[in-house]
C-alpha cells in the first residue's frame, strides 16, 4: 500500500471497552481499483447496496423510513460503473428492519428506473414483509396470505422492469408446517415469474425468525427441499443465492446444481466470510456473487472481477482475499448489525452526509467495532478519501468522548 500523508490518531481500547493508549497511523492511499471498460464477463456479480436517510427525520425505531433519494441513487450510479449489478430492496437495505413496505416499492422503481437509464443490471428482492407474521397461524389461511403477499411484491418488481429475487418469508416460516408447505408456496410464486428469477436462502444468523426454513432445522433436509424445488422449476430459476456462511456446503450445492439436466442455474454466493474462495473457484466451477460486503469494498470487488476476466485468476483471488478480514468483521455476529458498517463505511468515504440507518440501526455496533473497522478497511485501501475519512474519524471519536 501507498502511504497517503494523512495521519490519524485512533484509541486503543480494553475488553472493558476503556480506551488505553492511542495509535496514531498514517492512512493509506486507497488500493489501484479502476472502473472496468467494458463489461465484466467472467462472473455474474451483484452489490447489494443499502440505503442513506434523510439526515434530520425522524429515522426513529419504529418510525416510517424517510430516504435520501439523492444520495442512495447516486450510491447505486457508483457500484454500476464499477461493472457490477445492484442487488436492491434486500436485508442490506433493511428490508424487515426499518424499511417499510412503502419505502420499499419507492426504492424498487426508483432504483430500477436509474438502471434502465443507464443499461445497468437490477434484481430487487421480493417477499412478504407487509404482512405482519403476528397476524397469521399455521394453516390453510396463512399459506394463503403469504402467497398473496408474495403475489404483490413479484408484481411491483416485474413493473418496475428489474429482475426478481424471491426473498425468505418470516411469514412462511412461521406458518409452514411441512416442506410441503414451502413446495405449494413456493410453486404459486414461481408462477408469477415472467423471467428467471433468483431463490434466497438467508440463514438465521441474518434473520434468527428463519430458523426451520424449507421445513427443516437439519440442513441436508432443507438442501434436499430446496433442490427438489429447483428442479420442478427449472426454467423459472436464473440462480439461488445461499447466505449460511458455510463455504464447504455452497460447493456441494453449486456441484449438485452444475449436475442438473437443462437450464444452468448459478449459485450466487451470499457468503460474506469466504466469498474470495468461492468467487476463486476450483477446477469444478466457481460461485457467482450477491452479496452486502460487494456494497461496502465495490472498486476492490470490480478490479478483482476484472482480473478474472483477464485470465488472472491469481490476482483476482489476492484481491479479494486482500478484503476478507474486513467482511468478517463487518459481517461479526451479531451478523444481522453488519448494516451498520456498510453505512459507516459508505459514511467514511463520503456518500452520506451522516452516519446514519433509517429506524436508528447505527446504534447496532460499539465504538470499539467501528474504530476496529476503519483500521481494516485502511489496511486494504479502502479508504477512498483519507483526508476526509481522517476528519469525520476524528469527529466521531470527539462525539463518543474519546479524545487524544
Amino acid at each position: 500500500m501507498t502511504p497517503s500523508g494523512v495521519t490519524v490518531r485512533l484509541p486503543r481500547f480494553d475488553a472493558a471497552g476503556r480506551a488505553t493508549g492511542t495509535e496514531v497511523r498514517e492512512l493509506n492511499a486507497p488500493g489501484p481499483w479502476h472502473a472496468p471498460a467494458a463489461p465484466i464477463t467472467s462472473r455474474v456479480a451483484f452489490a447489494a447496496a443499502h440505503v442513506v436517510p434523510q439526515v434530520g427525520a425522524e429515522n426513529v425505531p419504529g418510525a416510517p423510513a424517510v430516504v435520501d433519494w439523492d444520495a442512495t441513487l447516486a450510491y447505486r450510479h457508483e457500484i454500476w460503473r464499477f461493472g457490477l449489478g445492484v442487488a436492491d430492496a434486500m436485508d442490506t437495505a433493511q428490508r424487515g428492519m426499518g424499511l417499510d413496505w412503502a419505502a420499499t416499492q419507492e426504492l424498487v422503481r426508483r432504483s430500477s428506473a436509474e438502471a434502465a437509464s443507464v443499461g445497468a443490471r437490477i434484481a430487487c428482492g421480493a417477499g412478504t414483509d407487509q404482512l405482519d407474521p403476528a397476524s397469521v397461524e399455521p394453516g390453510e389461511a396463512g399459506l394463503a396470505a403469504v402467497i398473496d403477499a408474495y403475489r404483490e411484491q413479484v408484481r411491483v418488481v416485474q413493473d418496475a422492469g428489474a429482475q426478481v429475487i424471491v426473498m425468505a418469508s418470516r411469514a412462511l416460516a412461521k406458518v409452514a408446517r411441512s416442506a410441503e408447505d414451502y413446495a405449494r408456496v413456493y410453486d404459486a410464486v414461481l408462477a408469477e415469474a415472467d423471467k428467471p428469477v433468483v431463490l434466497h436462502w438467508l440463514g438465521t444468523m441474518f434473520d434468527p425468525a428463519l430458523a426451520g426454513y424449507w421445513g427443516s432445522d437439519d440442513v441436508a433436509s432443507a438442501t434436499a427441499t430446496f433442490l427438489d424445488l429447483i428442479k420442478a422449476h427449472q426454467d423459472r430459476v436464473d440462480g439461488v443465492k445461499v447466505s449460511l456462511l458455510d463455504a464447504q456446503h455452497e460447493i456441494g450445492l453449486r456441484r449438485a446444481l452444475a449436475d442438473l439436466d437443462g437450464s444452468p442455474v448459478r449459485l450466487y454466493t451470499g457468503d460474506d466470510f469466504n466469498y474470495p474462495e468461492l468467487i476463486a473457484g476450483d477446477e469444478q466451477g466457481h460461485s457467482d456473487a450477491l452479496l452486502g460486503i460487494f456494497a461496502a469494498i465495490y472498486p476492490a470487488a470490480s478490479t478483482a472481477l476484472q482480473a478474472f476476466d483477464a485470465g488472472e485468476a491469481g490476482r483476482g483471488h489476492a484481491i479479494l482475499a486482500s478484503t476478507e478480514k474486513l467482511g468478517r468483521h463487518i459481517f461479526a455476529a451479531p451478523t444481522y448489525y453488519y448494516k451498520t458498517g456498510v453505512a459507516f463505511l459508505s459514511w467514511l468515504n463520503g456518500f452520506q452526509a451522516g452516519f446514519q440507518l433509517v429506524g436508528g440501526l447505527q446504534s447496532g455496533r460499539s465504538l470499539a467495532h467501528l474504530v476496529e473497522l476503519a483500521r481494516l478497511a485502511d489496511g486494504c485501501g479502502m479508504l477512498l478519501d483519507p483526508a476526509l475519512a481522517a476528519r469525520r474519524l476524528d469527529a466521531l471519536l470527539v462525539t463518543n468522548g474519546v479524545t487524544a
